[in-house]
C-alpha cells in the first residue's frame, strides 16, 4: 500500500463540514492560545493545519472536538455548534489526539472489542470489524499483545483504529505520524487518503511534517502565535513564494563573480543574490516568464563558464512557512521514538 498525492484534487464537495469564525481560547493566567481564527473545511476534504509547538494547533483541535471550551467566537462541526450542541458533534466525529487514552493491560484486540461495544456495534460484528481495522493500521500480528508492550508509534496506530470504529463523518488527527517509521508513516498516509477519497470522510490533520501536508492536504492553514498567517492549496501557497531558485558552483572558483553576473540576468527583481562563500555557490530566484534552467545553461555556455554543480530548487511548504513566519518549522522528528517496534 502506497500513499498517493492528495493536494489539488478538489476532493471537497463544497458543503462545509467545519466552519470557524473568530474562535478564541484564552487560558486563565495564561497565554492567548488561539486568537480569533477563521477557517472552513469542506466535506470530503483533507485540511492540513501546520504550525510549530505552542502555535495553537492542538488547542484548536481540542475546541473543535468539544474537549475544551472556547473563550469566544463560533465554530460548527457537521453543522452543529461546538458550544451548545457538543453531544451532536461527538456523535459524528472521530479523533486520534496526541495523548492516546489506552489501557496498558489490555491487548489491541481487547481495545477494539471494548470500543465496538461502547459504540453499539452488534455483538456478531464486533470481532470482524475490530480485525479489519487492526489490519488497516498494520497491527494484526500485535493484536493479542498488551499495549504496555507497544511502541509509541504502535499506540498511535491503535488509537487511529479506535477512532474509526463508528465510521465518523469527520476525523481529527493531531500529529498522527509522530513516532512512526517511514514504512508505517507511508501506510498511514495511504489509509488517510483512502478514507477521504473512497469513503468521503473529512479529515482535519495537524502536523509538523511539511512533507505530510504537501502529500495529503487539499488545503493548508498555517497558524503561528494563535493566528492563521496563510491558507490555501499547497500549490497556491508555494506559487506565492515565486519561481524556482537556481544554485550553481563554478568549476573555476575565479569565475564566481562572472557566474553571479550571468545568473542575475535571470533573477526575480525582488530576489537577493545568495550562495555560500565556503563552497563558492551562487543562488538566485528565477524571474517568471524566462527560459528557466535551459536559458541559464545556454547563457553560461556562451560565456564559457563550466560548472561543478547545478541544481534547481522548487518552492516548498518550508519556504512558505519561512516566508510567512520568519522562521523554519521545527520537524516533528525531534524527540520521536528512536526505534519502532515491528508488529
Amino acid at each position: 500500500m502506497s500513499a498517493t498525492t492528495g493536494n489539488g484534487n478538489g476532493a471537497g464537495s463544497g458543503r462545509r463540514a467545519i466552519e470557524v469564525e473568530g474562535l478564541v481560547k484564552q487560558f486563565k493566567k495564561g497565554p492567548l492560545a488561539v486568537d480569533g481564527i477563521d477557517l472552513h473545511v469542506d466535506e470530503g476534504e483533507i485540511y492540513g493545519f501546520l504550525g510549530p509547538n505552542g502555535a495553537g494547533k492542538s488547542t484548536t483541535v481540542l475546541m473543535l472536538t468539544t474537549l475544551l471550551p472556547a473563550s469566544g467566537g463560533v465554530a460548527r462541526v457537521g453543522g452543529y455548534d461546538i458550544s451548545s450542541e457538543g453531544g451532536k458533534v461527538r456523535e459524528l466525529i472521530g479523533a486520534a489526539l496526541q495523548e492516546a487514552a489506552l489501557d496498558p493491560y489490555l491487548s489491541g484486540r481487547e481495545h477494539m472489542r471494548l470500543q465496538t461495544a461502547l459504540h453499539g456495534v452488534p455483538k456478531a460484528e464486533r470481532r470482524g470489524l475490530g480485525d479489519e481495522l487492526l489490519e488497516r493500521v498494520g497491527l494484526s500480528e500485535a493484536a493479542d499483545r498488551t499495549v504496555r508492550g507497544y511502541s509509541g508509534g504502535m499506540k498511535r496506530r491503535l488509537d487511529l483504529a479506535l477512532a474509526l470504529v463508528h465510521s465518523p463523518r469527520i476525523l481529527f488527527l493531531d500529529e498522527p505520524t509522530t513516532g512512526l517509521d517511514p514504512q508505517s508513516r507511508t501506510a498511514l498516509w495511504a489509509e488517510v487518503e483512502r478514507l477521504a477519497r473512497e469513503d468521503g470522510m473529512t479529515v482535519f490533520l495537524t502536523t509538523q511534517y511539511l512533507e505530510e501536508a504537501d502529500a495529503l492536504a487539499d488545503r493548508v492553514g498555517i497558524i503561528d502565535h494563535g493566528k492563521i498567517v496563510a491558507e490555501g492549496t499547497p500549490d497556491a501557497l508555494k506559487a506565492e513564494i515565486g519561481e524556482a531558485t537556481v544554485e550553481a558552483i563554478p568549476s573555476d572558483p575565479g569565475q564566481r563573480t562572472q557566474l553571479a553576473d550571468v545568473l542575475c540576468r535571470f533573477s526575480d527583481a525582488d530576489s537577493e543574490l545568495g550562495g555560500d562563500d565556503r563552497d563558492g555557490s551562487v543562488a538566485v530566484r528565477l524571474a517568471p516568464g524566462n527560459d528557466g534552467l535551459a536559458g541559464v545553461i545556454r547563457a553560461l555556455d556562451n560565456e564559457g563558464i563550466s560548472l561543478s554543480h547545478l541544481q534547481l530548487h522548487e518552492p516548498t511548504l518550508d519556504d512558505v512557512f519561512l516566508d510567512k513566519t520568519g522562521r523554519k518549522l521545527e520537524g516533528a522528528g525531534e524527540g520521536e521514538e528512536g526505534e519502532e517496534e515491528q508488529a
